[in-house]
């Protein structure tokens, strides 16, 4: 073998594939071009509905998501009847009540509970609306004000109270007669004028038979049942003294105005004259 031979030889040993132009083009574009088109297509197959189709659970699921509501409104029905306080406490209260969970006093457990009842119905059905400590509002519920007030009344029962259950507030009972003297009686300025006339004798505004007793019931008794706020309590002679000084008339007008913590007509929808007469039934219960 010649020293020709073997320089070719070892030429042709370290040689690549390219050997021509042709070659080389179209190495280049095997390397370059057919690698963008990949990519091309893979963005196209992500992008595209052409994809393998998905359970029809999933399907539906994706739907749901799609469509779903910003917000929704629920449509109560007010003259439900209510329910019983026994119905509310095990449907909501049961949870924390039955084994006195968070602090919350046993249900039927006399000693737990008497410092409570103490401080009386209307401090108690109002930590209750309001929460307290662990207790979320309403226990974290969604009842009417006066299903809660009976679940209160349910449960303190067993432990010994005697609370009388709250009412919801009625239509208002039509007057007998108008109730002008009421209305002329809150427009005028507390003069003296008022007072000396409050003590003259003057005709009566009545109203339903027993509609004094039964606003008194349903609305005041939040809070003049446990002198709630600085109100007179009911019965107390000495807190209702002062006020009966100053005759019905500026007492029914305070009310109807409203006082102090006490909104307009405390709260309530009532007429003027079932007003007068469940301030006339308070100040019966304290001469």
């Amino acid at each position: 073998m010649s020293a020709n031979d073997h320089t070719t030889a070892h030429e042709e040993d370290h040689s690549g594939p390219i050997k021509t132009p042709k070659q080389l083009l179209a190495a280049v574009f095997f390397s370059f071009v057919v690698p963008i088109f990949a990519i091309i297509a893979l963005v196209y197959y992500v992008t595209s509905g052409n994809k393998p189709a998905a359970g029809a659970g999933e399907v539906e699921k994706a739907v749901a998501q799609r469509i779903q509501k910003i917000g929704m409104v629920e449509i109560r029905d007010a003259n439900r009847p209510l329910k019983s306080g026994e119905e509310v406490y095990k449907a909501q209260c049961v949870a924390c009540h039955a084994a006195g969970a968070a602090g919350a006093p046993k249900f039927g457990d006399v000693a737990a509970w008497a410092p409570r009842i103490k401080t009386g119905f209307a401090a108690l059905w109002d930590a209750s609306l309001k929460g307290k400590g662990a207790m979320g509002a309403q226990g974290g519920g969604d009842f009417d004000d006066v299903e809660i007030g009976k679940a209160v009344v349910y449960m303190t029962k067993a432990a010994g109270a005697k609370f009388a259950e709250p009412q919801k507030a009625a239509a208002p009972v039509t007057a007998e007669a108008p109730a002008a003297p009421v209305v002329a009686a809150a427009a005028m300025p507390a003069a003296p004028a008022v007072v000396a006339a409050a003590a003259a004798p003057a005709a009566p505004v009545k109203a339903g038979a027993g509609a004094g007793e039964a606003l008194y019931k349903q609305v005041c008794v939040a809070c003049h049942a446990a002198s709630v706020a600085g109100s007179p309590k009911f019965g107390d002679k000495a807190a209702w003294a002062p006020r009966i000084k100053t005759g019905l008339d500026m007492m029914t007008a305070s009310v109807i105005k409203g006082k102090g913590a006490m909104p307009p007509k405390g709260g309530s929808a009532a007429s003027d004259a079932d007003i007068r007469a469940a301030v006339e039934f308070m100040v019966n219960a304290a001469k």
